[in-house]
This record gives structure tokens, C-alpha cells and sequence, in this order.
């Protein structure tokens, strides 16, 4: 069971959020409309995870997310009606572990939450890849000159890690035992002196490494 907070401009919509996590067994907090409110009931009540809409009457998604901080403990999933590349990079870089659509399933929110809660990235289908392709456009025409620290076992974790795979679909992927994921991903985050896999996201996001889609 997680403790959320559903942060949503439309009272129907919070309604049904709240009702379909419930019903799975989690723990809904509140449910705020507007930013200022959002960023008081995260600090007062610490959620594990927060749904936040990107359009709020009074601040932003983007907003929330900044005034909230890196050491904030609460997760934030975005749920928004935008698809658009610039709205998730922008959402990504300002601290959100996850970025779905808001035509995303009551079951494919639950999964969501659930997988941010345990501190995985998620992405609706095919947003990581845009948001690697947006990155690389808007990186330096002097693209890094590769990641020696890393081995090539590791880099190719890290690329799955970027997708949004999860330790078990990664080891699915590999052919390779789920201890042994995990331990590829623990060395990889102390070479790069990283903390979490949101972290690891942001790195290959901002490092231009490919994510295979």
C-alpha cells in the first residue's frame, strides 16, 4: 500500500483517481486542485507518491515540481493530458519520476504508481524514447566521447534503465539472473556517483544515451 496525494484542477477527475487507487488497495491522502495547496499537503503530509496534473490555476506542474525540491522524499508521477516532448523533458528535468497521459487505463495508472512508489521511472509507451530524441537535439554538437567508466554490460543496463524496464523485464531482456541486474545498476550508480534510478534516467537523458526504441 502506497500514501498518495492527487493533484488535479478538475474535482470529477480527482474523484476517479482517487476512487481506482483506493479500490487497489492504496492510501489516498487528499486530493488538492490547485499548486500552493499541492506543495503545503505534500510537505505536511510527506505521500510516497504525489499525481500531479501539469495545468493548475495558480502555479504549473513544472512549478510544483521546483518549488518541492531535489530533496523532497515524496515521488511525483505526472499525469497529463500532454504528450507533447517539451512538457515531459521539461517535467523529467524539474524532478518527476514518471510521465503519463491521461488517456493511460486505471490499471496502467495503478502499475504506475506502484512501480514510482518502488522508485522505478514510467513512462506511457514510447515518451522515454521522445524524450531521449528531444535531448539529443538540444544537447551540444560536441556529443560526449562515451562513458569509459562503464562497462559495456553496464551501459547496456543503463540504456534499459532509461527505458522505464523494470530489474525483471531488463533481466528478461539480457538473459541474466534479477540479482545480477541489480548489481550492474548498484555499480553503475556508485561510478557515477548517482543515488537512485530517477537519477540514472536523468544521466542517460542528459548524456544522449540511446534507449534502444
Amino acid at each position: 500500500m502506497a500514501t498518495l496525494i492527487v493533484v488535479d484542477d478538475h474535482p470529477i477527475w480527482r474523484e476517479a483517481i482517487s476512487r481506482d487507487l483506493t479500490e487497489a488497495g492504496h492510501r489516498v491522502l487528499a486530493s488538492v486542485g490547485e499548486g500552493r495547496a499541492a506543495l503545503a499537503a505534500i510537505r505536511r503530509m510527506g505521500p510516497e507518491v504525489a499525481i500531479l496534473d501539469m495545468q493548475l490555476p495558480d502555479l504549473s506542474g513544472v512549478e510544483v515540481l521546483r518549488g518541492l525540491g531535489e530533496d523532497c522524499p515524496t515521488k511525483v508521477l505526472v499525469l497529463s493530458a500532454s504528450g507533447e516532448s517539451a512538457d515531459v523533458l521539461e517535467a523529467v528535468k524539474s524532478g518527476a519520476r514518471g510521465y503519463l497521459v491521461k488517456s493511460a487505463s486505471a490499471p496502467e495508472l495503478v502499475e504506475a504508481v506502484e512501480r514510482v512508489a518502488a522508485g522505478d521511472a514510467v513512462f506511457t509507451p514510447g515518451l522515454a524514447g521522445m524524450v531521449l530524441g528531444e535531448y539529443r537535439r538540444l544537447a551540444n554538437a560536441e556529443a560526449p566521447e562515451g562513458h569509459p567508466s562503464l562497462s559495456e554490460r553496464e551501459t547496456e543496463v543503463l540504456r534499459l534503465v532509461a527505458k522505464g524496464l523494470t530489474y525483471k523485464e531488463i533481466a528478461a531482456r539480457l538473459y541474466l539472473s534479477h540479482r545480477t541486474v541489480q548489481n550492474h545498476v548498484q555499480r553503475t550508480l556508485s561510478k557515477l556517483q548517482l543515488h537512485n534510478r530517477a537519477q540514472l534516467v536523468r544521466y542517460a537523458i542528459e548524456h544522449g544515451i540511446d534507449g534502444g526504441i
